[in-house]
């Protein structure tokens, strides 16, 4: 496995796939590697000639308020995880790499990144696509992979790529989830014993809706108010949305049709802990 934490160094190692045409495959990351990401290295050795993984926690997708400083963080750990997996070239950029003096220049998404995470985290997309388009310039992808917990990133990367005509394909891989269901992510580790156990609610709450789709609710309020209902059964809870919205405007949906793909979205705090998580379903 190459690491660098140039992008001349990157495009340097990357040359000789581009000049014969081989299959360059980037899984883009913010470090402090689980088996969500893994299984995206996995799949990016099965699909390209060459695995790429970026590592960089993006300062410009956090609000002041956010966790930029204290989110973890395990270089050594992350690369030995990577090259198990499979990982060809390690990118590892310093913020003063992708954001030289002076940097102005910015991407937005307009709507889409200002519903659901947008509400609550209003330049978070813009700082999500910017460092995406860098990426996709600097290492020139056939493909990128995303997984489909960050469901609202994976819609906007989606529509950013096909609105700028960007020469890359966009693979979302399923949400790996733990044994009780909770998705797996980098913040888990910020949750107490208790707030671990209380989490797995989250999904519980998901599968509840899922069911209730199956069986002919077509009531998006009547749904979105019993999975609060038994989210909020559990102590030291926020809930900052749940959403049933169509899967590829991320608008909301009052009622929920036949032969439509919905996405239902959630955000949720346990104590100063903000989980995500979301569902697909197909009507």
């Amino acid at each position: 496995m190459n690491t660098c934490s140039s992008i001349s160094e990157l495009q340097t190692i990357l040359l000789p796939f581009r000049n014969t045409n081989r299959k360059i495959v980037l899984v883009p990351t913010m470090g402090f590697l689980h088996e969500g990401h893994l299984q995206l290295i996995r799949r990016a050795k099965e699909l390209g000639d060459v695995a790429v993984v970026s590592i960089f926690v993006n300062p410009t997708q956090f609000s002041p308020t956010e966790d930029f400083s204290q989110y973890p963080r395990d270089i050594e750990r992350d690369k030995q995880l990577a090259e198990k997996a499979g990982c060809d070239v390690l990118f590892i950029p310093s913020n003063e790499e992708l954001y030289p003096n002076g940097y102005l220049t910015y991407v937005d998404v307009y709507e889409m990144n200002s519903v659901l995470e947008g509400k609550f985290r209003p330049t978070h997309f813009r700082g999500v696509t910017t460092i995406v388009l860098k990426l996709f310039n600097i290492v020139q992808p056939k493909v990128a992979l995303f997984g489909q917990k960050d469901a609202q990133q994976s819609v906007i990367v989606k529509k950013m790529v096909r609105d700028l005509h960007l020469p890359v394909t966009i693979e979302i891989l399923p949400t790996v989830r733990e044994h009780d269901g909770l998705a797996m992510s980098s913040r888990n580790v910020y949750l107490t014993e208790q707030q671990r156990s209380d989490a797995s609610v989250l999904f519980q709450s998901l599968q509840f809706a899922k069911k209730k789709i199956e069986t002919g609710e077509t009531n998006s309020h009547r749904i979105i108010n019993e999975m609060k209902t038994m989210i909020e059964a559990k102590k030291d809870t926020a809930i900052d949305y749940i959403e049933i919205v169509d899967s590829e405007t991320l608008q909301h949906l009052s009622t929920i049709e036949k032969g439509k793909t919905i996405l239902i979205p959630l955000a949720v705090r346990f104590g100063a802990t903000r989980l995500i998580d979301n569902i697909l379903i197909t009507t």
